[in-house]
């Protein structure tokens, strides 16, 4: 897989963003000492309780695994280090596919204490791999209603969640006097011949979640059909999400494609980082009936030496204060229900009523043989 997280929303947009750009190589650099807190309490429990000041041993440094794209703000790192005595070193290895495959070598002797960052793409393949041991956090019991029965077993803790979908350049649509498509059958339509750009499954997580998408809605061998339609239609294939948005999008630059697998984020993000002043409406707009629902995970490595830390940092992920930090420091939304979400987050981030989603352990079965044959069938 590419170098992205399989539900990464900033990273996919650095090219356009040096503040977040700097943030993250700041928090990758290893040997790092980060830490945070919760700063209020929610109706799952106080933070006092949750994690209470010096019952960890001291020092205590809990390392963090994640993939690249992992971003907390270092005033909420810091002010949980002040309370905890818990030290949060964050080490990061590339996107969320090189994280949990090296988690799994190493599971039962793992090289931290917390994983950030598998989903449910993924996750079946973790706990097969006995990457986790069983903790359910008090914080669960806060969290958005669908997403209480996504634990793993109790093995994981949903921390965000976001959607892969097909985006559209309004204004290259206007030009055109072009309607923008509704639905993923309108992509095989001749009015959209050559209009759109994905990314390869085999090297990109958006365009796994994409072609996962696609099984969703045709089954299997349908979504194989869908696909040569696709092509048929003059579709686009290029390896990674930069070469697709940056490099094809009309709305990003110099692109000739003005559909592209993107995320339901992106409206919000081309409000945030329009220079001012800024538009009243983004010119990008998400075909709500393509998005894949992905879900990301914490969890504590089986092995760790730093039991009741480990815990203490994914009680923390989920708690108020870090929840509210995630649309804006990773470009998803939070998975605790209640939590304030930034106006300009909840006016344009996509928000599809029946997201598609592929059960983990069908995914698990079957991912490697859909990505050969669509490699076969569809690779360019």
């Amino acid at each position: 897989m590419a170098r992205h997280r399989s539900r990464y929303l900033i990273r996919h947009h650095l090219s356009r963003r040096p503040v977040i750009r700097a943030r993250l190589v700041a928090l990758a650099l290893a040997g790092v000492s980060l830490a945070a807190c919760s700063a209020s309490s929610g109706s799952g429990g106080a933070a006092a309780s949750t994690y209470p000041s010096g019952s960890y041993g001291a020092p205590v440094t809990v390392t963090l695994l994640a993939h690249d794209s992992f971003a907390v703000s270092k005033s909420l790192l810091t002010a949980f280090e002040r309370r905890t005595g818990i030290t949060v070193k964050v080490v990061t290895g590339g996107d969320a596919g090189e994280v949990v495959n090296k988690a799994v070598l190493t599971a039962g002797n793992p090289e931290g204490d917390v994983l950030f960052g598998v989903d449910n793409t993924l996750l079946t393949r973790a706990l097969q791999g006995g990457v986790f041991e069983r903790y359910v956090s008090p914080e669960d019991a806060d969290l958005r209603p669908e997403l209480k029965d996504q634990t793993g077993g109790g093995y994981v803790t949903p921390i965000d969640y976001g959607d892969v979908c097909v985006d559209a350049d309004t204004g290259w649509f206007a030009k055109h006097h072009l309607s923008v498509p509704q639905t993923l059958a309108d992509l095989t339509r001749p009015a959209y011949r050559g209009l759109l750009v994905a990314e390869n499954p085999a090297t990109s997580s958006p365009g796994l979640a994409f072609l996962l998408a696609t099984v969703a809605r045709y089954g299997d061998p349908g979504w194989l059909t869908y696909w040569k339609a696709l092509k048929a239609n003059g579709l686009t294939v290029v390896n990674s999400w930069d070469d697709a948005y940056n490099g094809e999008f009309s709305a990003a630059g110099k692109g000739t494609h003005p559909l592209v697998v993107s995320y339901g984020t992106d409206p919000a993000a081309a409000i945030v980082f329009a220079p001012s002043p800024k538009p009243s409406t983004p010119d990008i707009a998400v075909m709500d009936d393509s998005c894949f629902r992905q879900v990301e995970y914490a969890g504590v490595l089986a092995g760790t030496k730093h039991v009741a830390a480990a815990r203490a940092v994914v009680d923390w992920l989920l708690s108020p204060a870090v929840q509210a930090d995630v649309p804006g420091s990773m470009f998803v939304l939070p998975a605790r229900a209640g939590v304030a979400i930034p106006e300009v987050f909840q006016k344009w981030t996509a928000r599809p009523a029946n997201p598609l989603s592929v059960p983990p352990a069908e995914i698990t079965a079957n991912r490697s043989s859909w990505i050969e044959t669509w490699t076969e069938a569809i690779g360019q």
